[in-house]
């Protein structure tokens, strides 16, 4: 199988690392990637932002499969137009992944399928948006109602700051979720829904959960101190009805279904719903995959999933911490070189994929604000989490700055 993979973050490398683990697969390719994705796949060049370029490319490569890591592509349409093309595609549909593309329609989605998720208040201006805020109090939560790359939420006691984040977007407000957070993955063809094992992430910039949301700092999987029976739970009360909702409206959802959920007191609620794998998430949950990746998206792509063997995972743990870029989460200092990358990669148990990288004549620079992510595989947490920070303090770039805390709670 050849399996072309459109994106360019460390997702996309670590997306790549385990599709070639796959012994059915003959070649991966990653488009536009990154100095890291090029090391081990062939680079193909393409705009993400136009929808037709993941077709395109995969029709001159001669993909037989598409696997779409960023959300920008799913919600203009990029996978319809592979499918449109006979191309077998793993990643929702447009209309599917306003999922993620507006967190009100998600919100509908969870009301008419009596999913739990926290209360909630559109508004489209001035007026609306102080009342929602009256009516849900501090912390207000404000998100944004399109996409914002991982930074249109704002959790805050300040009404002053909610306020100004909301202004001039339409946004949805919601009450606090209390209770640590969760990310659990799964992998649908529209009928048949497979969940794969939770992770957690780090989303404040700070040790201790401080400073304002990125993209995701570190996470870590398994999670020790979750129930046996939070997977089973989250199937049958969220994954399941919003398939089924979502197949309802004639907008089936196929590819891969991210909740980020609250455990609550009252159980898991939603926070959100993404329509792709999670960065950095998906860093710490495929290492620890053992059944064949292209296979299973594979499947759901062509809607078979039903089909498939049981999914096999190791017992091992794996800790990712991301390393940023100075100025991160603001406007990033980029263009400075990156040293120790050899050495870090020499860690027992550790890879690093890059994501803001690319390779000059003199070696590979930063080029984005999120520029790796270090990850380690150990028998435990505490094990592999040891291994990523040692791997952490061989690389070095000027003014970068990482999390110190990540599965510090594992």
């Amino acid at each position: 199988m050849r399996v072309l993979v459109v994106g360019s973050g460390a997702r996309e490398h670590a997306l790549c690392l385990a599709l070639l683990r796959d012994p059915s697969v003959d070649a991966v390719a990653c488009g536009p990637g990154n100095a890291g994705t090029a090391a081990i796949a062939e680079t193909i060049g393409l705009d993400v932002t136009d929808p037709q370029a993941p077709a395109a490319a995969a029709a001159r490569w001669g993909a037989d499969l598409v696997v779409i890591g960023p959300e920008g592509p799913l919600v203009a349409g990029a996978a319809d137009i592979c499918r449109e093309l006979g191309i077998a595609v793993f990643g929702p549909s447009a209309a599917a992944a306003q999922l993620e593309g507006s967190k009100a329609f998600a919100k509908d989605v969870m009301a008419a399928a009596g999913i739990p998720t926290a209360r909630h208040w559109v508004a489209d201006d001035p007026v609306a948006l102080a009342a929602a805020l009256d009516q849900a109090g501090p912390p207000y939560v404000v998100k944004h109602d399109g996409l914002a790359g991982g930074k249109g939420v704002v959790v805050t006691p300040d009404r002053r700051e909610a306020e100004a984040h909301a202004a001039g977007h339409r946004v949805v407000i919601e009450e606090y979720l209390d209770g640590p957070e969760v990310s659990l993955f799964a992998v649908t063809d529209g009928v048949t829904v497979v969940p794969l094992q939770p992770a957690q992430d780090a989303k404040r910039v700070g040790d201790g959960d401080t400073g304002p949301n990125t993209g995701g700092m570190g996470a870590y999987s398994p999670l020790p101190w979750a129930g046996k029976d939070l997977v089973d739970e989250v199937q049958e009360r969220i994954l399941l009805p919003t398939v089924h909702e979502m197949a309802r409206r004639g907008a089936p959802f196929s590819g891969l279904l991210y909740a980020g959920l609250a455990l609550t007191a009252t159980g898991p609620k939603v926070v959100e719903f993404n329509a792709r794998f999670g960065d950095p998430e998906t860093q710490v949950v495929l290492p620890r995959l053992l059944t064949p990746l292209a296979g299973l998206l594979h499947a759901s792509a062509v809607g078979e999933l039903a089909a498939h063997p049981p999914l096999l995972w190791s017992e091992e743990a794996a800790v990712t911490v991301v390393i940023a870029a100075e100025g991160y989460p603001g406007t990033p200092r980029t263009g400075d070189r990156i040293d120790g990358l050899d050495t870090a990669a020499a860690v027992a148990g550790v890879s690093v994929q890059h994501a803001g990288t690319k390779s000059t004549s003199d070696g590979v620079v930063s080029a984005g604000g999120r520029v790796l992510s270090v990850t380690a595989v150990g028998t435990d947490v505490a094990a592999a989490r040891d291994a990523a920070y040692a791997a952490v303090a061989a690389i070095k770039l000027r003014g970068s700055h990482h999390r110190s805390d990540i599965a510090a709670a594992g």
